[in-house]
């Protein structure tokens, strides 16, 4: 499984791990809702499970998602500021849908 981090959201994701009360947390990618050919994403602090797989990025942050969920295999984990500010999970292997 595969998990792709920008540069924007890493340098917040690593504020939030280095912060004492994370101590031995990784970033989970979940889905919040899947529909037909794409879901909906969150993003959580927490510990794997059995159930998990932990996959480690370029950006020297490991993600932990669901083994065998297909819509988490090649997710993207990207932060903007603009034109609000906040996270993107998105699926490139899902296509793109807009709301």
């Amino acid at each position: 499984m595969k998990c792709k981090i920008s540069r924007n959201a890493a340098k917040i994701l690593k504020l939030e791990l280095d912060k004492e009360e994370n101590a031995g947390k990784k970033i989970r990618v979940y889905v919040t809702h899947a529909h037909g050919d794409h879901a909906h994403y969150g993003l959580a602090l927490d510990e794997p499970t059995d159930k998990d797989v932990v996959v480690a990025t370029d950006k020297d942050i490991d993600v932990i998602l669901e083994k065998g969920n297909a819509f988490l295999d090649g997710v993207r984990i990207d932060y903007f500021y603009v034109p609000q500010e906040g996270f993107e999970i998105t699926n490139p292997s899902f296509g793109r849908h807009e709301h």
